[in-house]
């Protein structure tokens, strides 16, 4: 049962086991296999991230995509017919335990309005939710995802009625939401994070030594909010 409550206090909510743990770890075997990199070879780990995706949902990854435990979950947090169904997982950032770490770890919104002439926007007026996916173990060493608990009560009145650009958007949420306290999104392989579009949220320096593969992608939402 998805909590709810602390969904509407912090901005985001931890759904365990959304999807069996033998389909997540072929999730990523196959993701190894597309990175061109071992579990077993860390000498061959050169970058602190590596970007790739999952655009068609086939395999396990539209197993985990179309999880009727999320499903569940987001029916609860948005509505019943309110979000569109998911086909794939999206972007998937895998953080290697490298140094010196990327420097893609600054605070921020997701682009969550989409524009006339195709392109996405920042505004106060959402089309999405975000959907964090663990596939593999996350501690707090691991680099997850962090997330200022309570920030989506901010960020509104900082974003106005105004339609911007990442960047930008980022500078003003980031400011707005500097005296929130910072959770860390950690948990097993198949766990999923279901996060308020105005969560104010950053990438974290991988301290440990396991690689951390997630997925973050968008839930449409069938009007805004």
């Amino acid at each position: 049962m998805v909590d709810v409550d602390a969904f509407l206090a912090d901005g985001f909510v931890h759904v365990a086991g959304t999807a069996p743990r033998e389909t997540v770890d072929a999730a990523r075997e196959l993701l190894w296999q597309r990175l061109g990199l071992s579990p077993d070879e860390p000498e061959n780990w050169s970058r602190p991230v590596v970007w790739t995706a999952d655009l068609t949902g086939d395999g396990p990854f539209g197993e985990i995509a179309r999880s009727p435990v999320l499903a569940d979950a987001l029916d609860r947090l948005v509505g019943a017919g309110a979000w569109v169904p998911r086909g794939s997982l999206g972007n998937i950032p895998v953080r290697f335990p490298v140094r010196p770490p990327a420097d893609d770890r600054g605070w921020h919104i997701d682009l969550n309005t989409p524009c006339a002439d195709g392109s996405w926007a920042v505004s106060a007026r959402p089309h999405t939710m975000l959907v964090l996916t663990l596939l593999s173990e996350v501690s707090t060493d691991d680099a997850p995802t962090r997330l200022r608990a309570g920030s989506h009560r901010d960020t509104p009145a900082a974003l106005g009625d105004g339609l911007f650009g990442a960047v930008e958007a980022a500078a003003l949420v980031d400011a707005a939401s500097a005296h929130r306290p910072v959770h860390h999104a950690t948990g097993s392989p198949g766990d999923v994070y279901v996060v308020h579009p105005f969560t104010v949220h950053a990438a974290d320096e991988h301290r440990g030594t396991t690689p951390r593969f997630m997925a973050q992608g968008p839930v449409l939402l069938t009007s805004p909010r």
